[in-house]
């Protein structure tokens, strides 16, 4: 009996030690997603009074679209380093805001490359299940169970070219350029299935330039700010017996 319950207690540490390397075989994630970019810059404008990283100024006219994707490569269980890359525009129109008289408008394409780490301080243990791993029903009945939220911050750079209306050009109006961002915000996945996840994510970006819209108001206190919110789609790699996602290896994982 002594013998019998020693093999089960050594058979439980051997599946829970296995569960929680089963990350370690998939620590490449490719992601992409889609979703909305809100704009906060000197063009537009509603509140005449403290405004905190634009979040006042929200309105469903300025806001334009984003596509993003990127490669996550896992460095810890609840730690990942992303390299990202976004196209989107933004939209910044006086038009019902406080300055309408001003009747300034501008359109700026960007691209987005960054470099970001996410941290999961809430993380599900269903990838640990080795059935889950498998494709196989678990005791994770209920989407609570299947929730990774995590946060994220790093820093990134963006080139952006600016159209505007006849006033903003005569205005003096900056035409683009290129400058640095430093991204933040936070994340959920959804574990459904064991080679992908679905997501949502909300981030913004303060830009070290006044001039994406391509014009800065002298009353101006701070740089621009703009937004994502992204819908995304997370894919997992397997990984290689050199460390690289396996299909650099043909496929084979030893």
């Amino acid at each position: 009996m002594k013998r019998f319950v020693i093999i089960l207690l050594g058979l439980f540490l051997l599946t829970q030690f296995s569960g929680a390397q089963l990350w370690k075989t998939k620590r490449y994630e490719a992601v992409a997603g889609i979703g909305t970019a809100q704009f906060f810059g000197d063009i537009g404008g509603f509140s005449q009074t403290d405004n905190i990283l634009g979040i006042r100024d929200f309105s469903f006219r300025q806001t334009r679209f984003n596509i993003n994707g990127g490669l996550k490569y896992r460095i810890t269980q609840n730690l990942n380093a992303k390299l990202g890359l976004t196209f989107g525009m933004l939209h910044a129109t006086d038009k019902r805001g406080s300055n309408e008289d001003r009747s300034m408008e501008a359109t700026t394409t960007i691209f987005e490359p960054d470099l970001t780490g996410e941290f999961y301080f809430i993380k599900s243990q269903r990838e640990n299940s080795y059935l889950f791993s498998r494709g196989r029903k678990t005791r994770f009945n209920n989407i609570i169970s299947s929730l990774d939220f995590y946060v994220f911050t790093g820093i990134g750079g963006l080139a952006y070219g600016v159209k505007g209306n006849d006033v903003l050009v005569a205005r003096g109006m900056e035409e683009g350029g290129f400058t640095a961002v430093i991204p933040a915000g936070v994340g959920v996945n959804l574990l459904i299935m064991p080679d992908y996840n679905l997501g949502m994510e909300l981030g913004g970006r303060y830009a070290f330039s006044d001039y994406l819209d391509g014009y800065t108001s002298p009353y101006s206190r701070s740089n621009d700010v703009y937004y994502f919110f992204s819908f995304t789609f997370t894919y997992k790699l397997l990984t290689g017996r050199n460390g690289l996602p396996a299909f650099l290896n043909g496929g084979r994982r030893f």
